[in-house]
């Protein structure tokens, strides 16, 4: 086989890879989101936390993948399921050997008060496509497509600002900067006002902020402030496929996260880009939303049936597709889904 055509097999491999598991991912985070939607609302993060992971631990052991989760809930002893290290799918012959990020309700707390942007949100790569953050902070900027490459963490803020808002040929006072509400992020809130942009606060989910950056009509243009690392990645892997840009920089809280983070072969002082975090060439990314949001639409429940709101993606293919589903139950079991254009 000759150098020319092993790498249009590798390319096709690849490409087989999204085709096969990019609807599979799709209901991977449709069935964790109806689940968690189920008891959002009644003031219980664990609650809503426990059915969403529940439901796609179940959808992800009946794909035909050999799956290692290496962002999940956690290490094994905090988390008896979806753990760091966790094999998952019906591992055949021929099954997708895949590293696999998920967040089956990232925003607990907002769900559980039926507050806006809470998503279940998963990402699959091939192995080594994903880069093993442990739980730690993580400084981060996120920007659309037009202005990657055209900002860097370590300017002033009104100089990063001046930069996205000449890459939309727009003012600075145009801007919408999403930033955590965190006592922490009190300065930088300053700065982003001072500069003249306007500050969005959110409780929790910079994933879907990050996306939300990254298309167009959100009225979102970038995200600032400290998270966390985990969701970094997986931001990361969405932000490969949808052309925007992440940088961030790790900030551990304590000597134990440093320690970790060293033996990990992270490096504190180093900024990491979008690459960096999702390195893998065939990454498949699925956001479903539990309650309704910038982006997309929260689960809606009828007598035999509910709705769903997702947005699906696959870096190799450049193929975004949002799908707004209805799923027919039966006794409680879902029968089939139809999409309706």
């Amino acid at each position: 086989m000759t150098k020319k055509t092993k790498a249009r097999t590798i390319a096709s491999a690849g490409m087989d890879m999204e085709r096969a598991l990019v609807l599979d991912t799709v209901r991977v985070t449709e069935q964790a989101a109806i689940a968690a939607s189920r008891v959002s609302g009644m003031g219980d993060s664990d609650l809503v936390d426990q059915a969403g992971v529940d439901a796609m631990r179940k959808v992800l052991n009946e794909l035909d993948i050999d799956g290692e989760i290496v962002i999940g809930e956690g290490e094994r002893d905090e988390a008896p399921m979806l753990f760091i290290g966790e094999k998952v799918g019906l591992n055949t012959e021929r099954a997708w050997k895949v590293e696999i990020a998920v967040d089956p309700v990232e925003g607990t707390d907002i769900a559980a008060r039926m507050i806006n942007n809470a998503v279940a949100v998963i990402a699959i790569a091939e192995k080594g496509g994903l880069f093993h953050a442990p739980d730690t902070y993580m400084e981060k900027l996120i920007v659309g497509p037009p202005a990657a490459g055209k900002v860097d963490i370590t300017w002033p803020v009104a100089a990063n600002l001046r930069s996205v808002a000449m890459s939309i040929e727009r003012k600075v006072r145009d801007l919408t900067v999403v930033i955590l509400d965190r006592e922490r992020h009190k300065g930088l809130i300053q700065e982003v006002r001072d500069a003249g942009a306007r500050v969005k606060l959110i409780g929790d989910g910079d994933v879907i902020a990050a996306i939300s950056a990254a298309v167009r009509g959100t009225n979102v243009h970038a995200v600032m402030g400290t998270g966390g690392a985990p969701e970094g990645v997986l931001a990361a892997a969405a932000l490969k496929c949808l052309g925007g840009e992440i940088q961030g920089r790790f900030v551990p809280r304590n000597p134990d996260e440093e320690k970790r983070l060293k033996a990990m072969g992270a490096n504190t002082e180093k900024i990491y880009f979008t690459n960096d975090l999702a390195p893998g060439k065939n990454i498949v990314f699925s956001a479903t939303g539990i309650t309704n949001g910038d982006l997309l639409q929260g689960v809606k429940f009828f007598k035999d049936g509910a709705r769903t709101h997702t947005v699906a993606m696959g870096y190799k293919s450049k193929v975004i597709r949002f799908s707004d589903t209805i799923h027919l139950l039966s006794d409680g079991a879902r029968v089939q889904h139809i999409n309706i254009k």
